[in-house]
């Protein structure tokens, strides 16, 4: 079965964020075993699993999504990846529709310049919360304020100022160990972009090392709660957000109603055949 490694969320080999992308044949899922060791094999943040459905299904695709230690639930990078390859594979533009496990029927946009958008549902940072113990000595650094998102399970952490989130060394034992007790995903870091700063609004960071993610290089689905907050604090409903990892990439946001729209663009930077 045809396998792809695609870099998503950039024009450019070698940045963004890399995403195994595995083509199933029509039929059943393959045992979550095998998959789940695909995912290590393949060892990205996460490796997504496309299985073709009939003409009669609510959906195009089915789409599932693994960790190098688990399934995960809502993978942005990887959606957009699995576009990207069958638009290169099949020739598909315009319009996929996947069904996920746990939030439905998930829409891409693939456009003939190259961009791809996903039509996610937002996951709004819902109202202050105490900063966990810990959470500063975890970063290096303290947040001035800091919010749940009860939709994916992450802690926000808003910065003053872009130059302290990129210089954030994080140390991810203690990370894993405070995301493990606080019952998180992970911990997404942010400030708005430094005074004059060109092509972006706000900058990201994210960290998930209990789930084999120590930093992810650029998280689309981070983006669902990024967008709500961002936008309603600048009072734009188009934005651009820079995840300031060691790869980077850049993902444009856009609210719409309660779904988000994250447009990037990917490339292939491995195309083959799965073996066994």
């Amino acid at each position: 079965m045809r396998l792809f490694v695609v870099d998503a969320f950039t024009d450019r080999p070698f940045s963004g964020n890399p995403a195994a992308v595995c083509l199933l044949p029509a039929g059943q899922w393959p045992q979550d075993a095998w998959m789940q060791r695909i995912a290590a094999e393949m060892n990205h943040s996460e490796t997504a699993f496309a299985l073709p459905l009939p003409a009669s299904s609510e959906a195009d695709w089915a789409v599932r999504w693994f960790t190098p230690r688990v399934e995960a639930g809502l993978c942005g990078h990887a959606t957009l990846a699995t576009a990207h390859a069958l638009r290169a594979e099949r020739g598909l533009v315009g319009a996929v529709r996947f069904l996920s496990r746990k939030h439905g029927v998930l829409v891409t946009h693939a456009d003939t310049e190259g961009a791809i958008t996903l039509d996610f549902p937002v996951a709004a940072p819902g109202t202050a919360v105490a900063v966990p113990d810990g959470l500063a000595g975890a970063l290096g650094a303290a947040p001035e304020t800091a919010f749940r998102s009860d939709g994916l399970g992450d802690l926000l952490a808003v910065f003053a100022d872009e130059a302290t989130v990129r210089d954030l060394r994080p140390d991810f034992d203690a990370v894993a160990e405070l995301t493990t007790r606080e019952a998180l995903r992970g911990v997404i870091v942010t400030a708005p972009a430094a005074e004059g700063a060109q092509g972006h609004d706000f900058v990201s960071r994210f960290f998930a090392p209990a789930r084999g993610i120590p930093e992810d290089p650029v998280t689309g689905s981070a983006h669902t709660t990024l967008a709500p907050y961002w936008s309603a604090r600048l009072g734009r409903e188009e934005l651009t957000g820079l995840q300031v990892s060691s790869r980077s990439g850049l993902v444009r946001t856009a609210l719409s109603g309660d779904r988000v729209h994250l447009t990037g663009n990917a490339v292939t930077v491995l195309d083959g055949t799965l073996h066994v």
